[in-house]
């Protein structure tokens, strides 16, 4: 099982992270191809940020992804879809490729999923809202417990497509015993 957990130290993590976000794979989606010195600029404004929760993801003690839980009537996609005050979306990233393919992303995405309801016992919908043609991410998604890939829409910056999780749904399918 994957262990989620924050950390307010930016150095701790700042070197991977660096590395993450250059890889050209992961360049593509979040286009954060940056210096260090940059990214400590975002990951001190995005952990200054009330709206949003900067998480390192691990497998045992092996940093594997980032995640951005976040607040979706703040964020920027609170417009685009019928937002509720407790709803909570997640930007992510796999910086170590080891941790790709089927059999973690349904361990590490449902236990992302798990803590953002744990988190706020009023979130009743979770949300995503990656590129459409992110077809390594999406291809998944109709199997994830509560999870459901709806309609396309254009941000400003992208075309997306937007996810929801049902809380209900999520409770009633995940296996959690």
């Amino acid at each position: 099982a994957s262990d989620v957990y924050k950390r307010q130290n930016i150095d701790s993590d700042l070197d991977i992270f660096t590395e993450w976000m250059n890889q050209p794979r992961v360049a593509e989606f979040w286009e954060q191809a940056w210096p260090k010195s940059q990214q400590r600029e975002y990951l001190q404004k995005t952990l200054a940020d009330p709206h949003k929760q900067p998480v390192i993801a691990c497998f045992g003690n092996q940093p594997f992804a980032y995640f951005e839980v976040y607040w979706a009537m703040e964020d920027r996609l609170g417009p685009y879809y019928n937002a509720k005050p407790y709803d909570r979306g997640v930007h992510l990233l796999v910086g170590d490729k080891r941790f790709l393919g089927t059999k973690y992303f349904y361990a590490w995405m449902h236990s992302i999923s798990h803590f953002m309801f744990l988190d706020e016992p009023r979130t009743q919908c979770l949300v995503g809202e990656p590129r459409h043609d992110n077809k390594a991410l999406l291809r998944y998604i109709p199997k994830l417990p509560g999870w459901t890939l709806d309609k396309e829409f254009d941000f400003p910056h992208k075309r997306a497509r937007l996810l929801l999780c049902d809380r209900t749904r999520f409770f009633a399918e995940a296996k959690l015993g």
